[in-house]
Order: structure tokens, then C-alpha cells, then sequence
């Protein structure tokens, strides 16, 4: 697990996000304030998915317990290599998912544009014209950037398509939105108002793709992988203790890994336990993704003896 953290901080794009997740032991007396302030002084327990890419490997990680996403961000960007560019992150606006990072670490940070779509989605039936023509044109977008992968483009050439095929659209969204605004044609708080000034509001890094090679549209990879930690909390209700939290963090981070990287978590986990001398000594070699590379030496002195 700890390689696994190691290694997730050299990501390229960071995704996080959080959850409720209730444990027992971590309950408190009702009346104090609710998630505020240092982690010692909340009351909410959270799980925080963080999903780091790159273009070798997809690695996903959870952790339970008082913090919140950007917080278990900043925990993970502490063993960044030093020397490396400031990665990108990719969440919704919420202030808790932003890591305060010290210097010399940083981070560009990106918007999801799901996010913003969603609540064109939800005050459709109030608004039907104004909403069409604002999912019309996000569609457009997603249509692009489906073209970009079914092509295999890579990062460079991707950000070159996006500026030539999407740039104009979003161009033309950004005027239509600041139109209604002037002329007074939508409420400014009405469900339809509050969406476009959403939109309005976090436009520089909802448009990220437009600036930097590489850039996701949306935080979809995160929320699905949330969605582990959602039904666990459906099916088991709640962890009992913190250690408890921490061995379901450790194996749903395995286990998703597995998923991501197209590796089989029950035959991963199996020879994990088989080979447990060597995962302690060369920990890097036994990742989801490179396993099956090690088993091979590995198997031979085990039959060898």
C-alpha cells in the first residue's frame, strides 16, 4: 500500500473526492460544530477516493478516516519526486478538495465539467430551451473529445483538436451565458440562474482542457470509483474501528487497481500472500500492473527449492 501511495503521487492527473463513511469508534457527541476547522475538531468521517493517471498506469486509492479529499491529496503529494512538473488535479468546486500544499509543491487544478452539466440536467424540465442549447453545446464537447480518444491522440495532439474543434464552442457558450446575464433574460437565483453562474464562475478551470495537454473534461473516474466505497457502505453500514477503515481502505485500493489496470484482484491478492518474502523486498515489482512480470522468477525459485 505504501508503494502504491509512492507511486500514485508521480501521477500526471490527480483526481479526489469524498464520501460520508460512518465509524463507530470515531463518533461523537452531536452538539459540536460539524466539519470545521482542524480534523480534530470535526465530527464527519469521510472516505476520499484519489484517482492518480498516467500514461503507463491508473492507480486508485482510499482513505477513511477525519480529513477531507484535498487533505489526503496534500498527504500523497508530500512524496512527489521533487523534480518533477506540477501535476494537475481534477475535482468539483467544493473548497475541501483543494490540497494546501507547502512550497515548493503545487498543483493545476481543473473543474469538473460533468459537474457544471448537471445542473443544466436537473433544471431541464423548468427551463427546457435555455438548458438544451447549454447541453447541445457541452455535448459537442464530449463528442470531440471522444473522436480524440478512438483516435489514440496523444496528449499534444488531443489539447491541438480540442483548441481547433472546441475552442469556438466554448467561445460561443461563454458569450451566450454573459448575454443572458446583460439583457436580464434569466433570474440570477433561479434554478436556471444559479447553474449559469456556476458555469460562469469556475469557466477558467471548468477550461482546462483547452490549455494544457492531458487535461480530463469531468471527475467521472473518481465518482466511480466512490462508488466502491458507497456500496460497502450500503451493504456493511458502517467500519468499527479505525483500523478496520484502514483495511478496507487498503484492500478496496488493491482491489480497484486491480480493476483499472485489467488484472484479476483475486489471483493479485492470492499471490501477494504466496510470495510475501519478495513483495517486502521489491515491493515496486509487485504492482497490479507488473506482477505477473515478477511471479515469473519468483515461481521458478519457489519450484527450484
Amino acid at each position: 500500500m505504501e508503494e502504491l501511495i509512492r507511486q500514485a503521487a508521480q501521477g500526471e492527473v490527480l483526481h479526489n473526492d469524498d464520501t460520508s463513511m460512518p465509524v463507530l469508534a470515531l463518533r461523537r457527541d452531536a452538539g459540536m460544530d460539524h466539519d470545521q476547522g482542524d480534523p480534530a475538531e470535526r465530527t464527519g468521517v469521510f472516505t476520499s477516493g484519489i484517482v492518480s493517471t498516467a500514461q503507463k498506469q491508473t492507480i486508485a486509492l482510499f482513505f477513511t478516516g477525519r480529513q477531507h479529499a484535498g487533505e489526503n491529496l496534500a498527504d500523497v503529494l508530500q512524496r512527489r519526486a521533487a523534480e518533477l512538473a506540477p501535476p494537475m488535479q481534477m475535482c468539483d468546486a467544493l473548497s475541501r478538495n483543494l490540497p494546501k500544499l507547502p512550497q515548493p509543491l503545487e498543483v493545476i487544478v481543473g473543474h469538473c465539467l460533468a459537474h457544471a452539466r448537471r445542473r443544466f440536467v436537473e433544471v431541464t424540465p423548468n427551463f427546457p430551451e435555455p438548458c438544451r442549447y447549454v447541453l447541445e453545446q457541452l455535448g459537442e464537447i464530449y463528442r470531440n473529445d471522444a473522436v480524440a480518444r478512438e483516435q489514440a491522440m496523444t496528449p499534444e495532439e488531443r489539447l491541438r483538436f480540442h483548441q481547433l474543434h472546441s475552442g469556438a464552442v466554448m467561445d460561443q457558450l461563454h458569450a451566450w451565458l454573459t448575454a443572458q446575464f446583460a439583457e436580464k433574460k434569466v433570474e440570477p437565483n433561479s434554478g436556471l440562474g444559479m447553474a449559469m453562474r456556476y458555469l460562469r464562475k469556475q469557466w477558467e478551470r471548468l477550461t482546462l482542457f483547452l490549455r494544457q495537454p492531458g487535461a480530463p473534461l469531468d471527475n467521472n473516474i473518481c465518482e466511480r470509483a466512490l462508488k466502491k466505497a458507497i456500496l460497502h457502505r450500503k451493504n456493511s453500514l458502517f467500519y468499527k474501528t479505525e483500523n478496520g477503515a484502514r483495511v478496507g481502505d487498503l484492500f478496496m485500493s488493491l482491489i480497484h487497481t486491480c480493476e483499472l489496470c485489467g488484472a484479476n484482484p483475486f489471483d493479485y491478492l492470492t499471490q501477494l500472500q504466496q510470495h510475501a518474502g519478495d513483495l517486502a523486498r521489491t515491493p515496486s515489482e509487485w504492482m497490479p500492473w507488473n506482477y505477473l512480470t515478477a511471479l515469473e522468477p519468483a515461481s521458478a525459485s519457489l519450484d527450484s527449492g
